[in-house]
């Protein structure tokens, strides 16, 4: 065979290898500012939606989509209408300053002449810092400002988040909150039963009441009565929906300190808790110092086990995923 022959020939080769590889998957950042609204999208999908107009009160993420794009998280609930899809607040005191329960930041809203809504307590998107897309990956950091009374500020926030594609529809978000009291000592005030460090609100396709859904946690628990109030590193909540079996897992990270509790419920909210020296009696953040949560989110097919909630969890642990 001539040198021509076999180069021809490992250039059908390698065609016929690269022909039956998927491209590799992309993620995408869609900004809106003015409409306070920005859409990251998978392979040309819509895979979460960042929501930080002012109309929205408490900036969070809203639909979250299965890898089929169907949307796994509600908004605005007929039951608990503040839940927010996938949010992170929380109830505290500015020293010298009254009590603001941001997480009920909707039930705060009052109306202007014009119909639009206004919000005195609000958690705001400030700015964004960075945004770096990559092949498969997308690193998001911004800042926010809990704020009270209109104009008082009472915590500074930086957000980081990484959103990974893992092919096929599926993804992970790893995200870190980190709240500083820039403004006078807070104390943290949440009562022992109703806060998460975030919150992700399941809809009535996915949950287990009305959607037959399944929580599972890291422990062997199932459904709120096996994992609400229990010690866990992982929940996760799938389901069987119009044929497609999907679920999303919170993970929480070593870098959090253990071991804590979760919030569970069978009609969809879910997250973790610190640990129980800071949860169900006030705490206080002393002026300059911050604290900080790092979470992972897995949106997958199949259920726990098919999901591969677990390995994945272990990948993130050894930082892999």
């Amino acid at each position: 065979m001539t040198k021509l022959s076999v180069f021809c020939v490992t250039l059908a080769g390698l065609f016929l290898v690269t022909a039956g590889v998927s491209a590799e998957p992309r993620v995408e950042l869609r900004r809106d500012d003015l409409a306070g609204r920005a859409s990251v999208s998978i392979d040309g999908q819509e895979a979460f939606v960042y929501r930080y107009g002012p109309e929205a009160g408490l900036t969070h993420y809203y639909p979250v989509r299965s890898p089929e794009g169907k949307s796994m998280t509600v908004q605005f609930p007929d039951q608990f209408p503040h839940h927010r899809s996938f949010w992170f607040a929380d109830q505290v005191a500015l020293e010298g300053h009254s009590n603001v329960h941001f997480y009920n930041a909707w039930h705060s809203r009052e109306e202007a002449e014009d119909g639009t809504l206004l919000f005195p307590h609000r958690i705001r998107h400030d700015q964004w810092l960075d945004i770096d897309e990559r092949e498969d990956e997308l690193r998001i950091e911004k800042t926010l400002l809990w704020e009270m009374n209109f104009d008082t500020p009472v915590l500074d926030e930086h957000r980081d988040m990484r959103v990974r594609a893992l092919g096929d529809g599926e993804y992970f978000l790893d995200v870190t909150f980190t709240v500083t009291a820039a403004y006078g000592d807070v104390t943290f005030d949440s009562d022992w039963s109703h806060y998460a460090w975030p919150y992700i609100r399941i809809n009535e396709t996915f949950n287990v009441e009305e959607g037959g859904g399944r929580i599972v946690n890291s422990e062997g628990g199932i459904n709120q009565e096996g994992t609400d109030q229990q010690e866990a590193v992982w929940v996760d909540y799938s389901a069987t929906a119009d044929d497609e079996t999907a679920g999303l897992a919170i993970f929480s990270h070593p870098d959090n300190e253990q071991p804590h509790q979760w919030l569970t419920r069978d009609y969809g909210c879910f997250g973790p808790r610190r640990i129980d020296e800071l949860w169900g009696e006030p705490f206080t953040l002393s002026e300059g110092d911050s604290m900080s949560r790092r979470v992972g989110v897995l949106v997958h097919r199949g259920d726990v086990e098919s999901g591969r909630v677990e390995e994945r969890y272990d990948a993130y642990v050894q930082g892999e995923l």
